[in-house]
């Protein structure tokens, strides 16, 4: 039985609520700390964010599958929008780009996530972050509002990727853009791993085509669209143990089919055609 757009929603607020109680070295031996952990490597997906300005370890729950915010060019003054925020990792390394004149803006939708990254705003004592309680297919801000928009890891999570691209659309100004880190696909995935709601939320069954995910950007109406940085995602055999046999893995594993993280920016046009929302 297919499982609803409804509920893949609370299976990843549920499991991301879960993580916002886990200890970092767990997240980072699994996928997105889905709870399938590695004991082959320590590091399957997220870099490292520690030579980051405003980086902030208790913020850091080893999440992301790329560093959105080294790449975004946030300049003094911006208002950012994370979308998906976490603990705040990468709204902390947007403050020290935004400065005390700009603002930035968390979304998340787990209470646990959002109780987290606001302890941690608390003990910065800064002053210019809030976060804020919401799904990123209705972003809880107004239209025109964003400079610059970030996420890391996050859209494969949405079952509607398309309403979340319109959303980042909506919420950006005239001429502003956004860098997002996330996981794509080349070719198809197992169908046990495409129908197992645990790697869902662990990031990897709910990527789609890489093609297909640049071409939703561009119907969007963004444009500008650049990959600034793409690396390739390697499963750990004892994660692809759980759902698949030996025999599967290997053929897996010679199919050709590549697990991508992409960190890709676009930019909202600075003048559109009458009625497209932009202007």
């Amino acid at each position: 039985m297919e499982t609803s757009e409804n509920e893949l929603k609370e299976l990843v607020k549920q499991k991301y609520s879960e993580i916002a109680l886990q200890d970092r070295e767990k997240n980072v031996a699994s996928c997105c700390g889905s709870g399938c952990c590695s004991t082959e490597v320590y590091d399957i997906m997220s870099d490292d964010y520690a030579t980051l300005d405003g980086y902030n370890p208790d913020a850091d729950l080893a999440l992301g599958c790329g560093l959105p915010t080294l790449f975004a060019q946030i300049k003094p003054g911006d208002t950012v929008i994370d979308l998906g925020s976490g603990a705040g990792n990468d709204c902390f390394v947007a403050r020290s780009q935004t400065g005390e004149t700009g603002k930035v803006i968390g979304v998340d939708f787990s209470d646990a996530m959002l109780e987290k990254a606001r302890l941690n705003a608390e003990k910065l004592k800064l002053n210019n972050i809030e976060f804020r309680y919401g799904d990123i297919e209705k972003i809880p801000v107004s239209a025109g509002v964003a400079d610059v928009v970030v996420s890391n890891c996050v859209l494969n999570l949405v079952p509607n990727k398309k309403k979340v691209i319109a959303e980042i659309f909506r919420v950006l100004k005239p001429s502003g853009h956004f860098s997002i880190s996330d996981i794509v696909l080349n070719g198809e995935l197992p169908d046990k791993i495409q129908k197992t709601a645990e790697m869902y939320a662990g990031c990897i069954s709910g990527a789609i085509q890489k093609d297909e995910f640049l071409n939703l950007i561009k119907d969007a109406g963004f444009e500008a669209i650049t990959i600034q940085k793409e690396k390739i995602i390697s499963v750990p055999y004892d994660i692809l143990s759980a759902y698949l046999s030996v025999a599967e893995i290997e053929e897996f594993k010679n199919s050709g089919t590549g697990i991508y993280s992409v960190t890709v920016f676009a930019r909202k046009p600075g003048c559109c055609t009458p009625g497209s929302g932009c202007c």
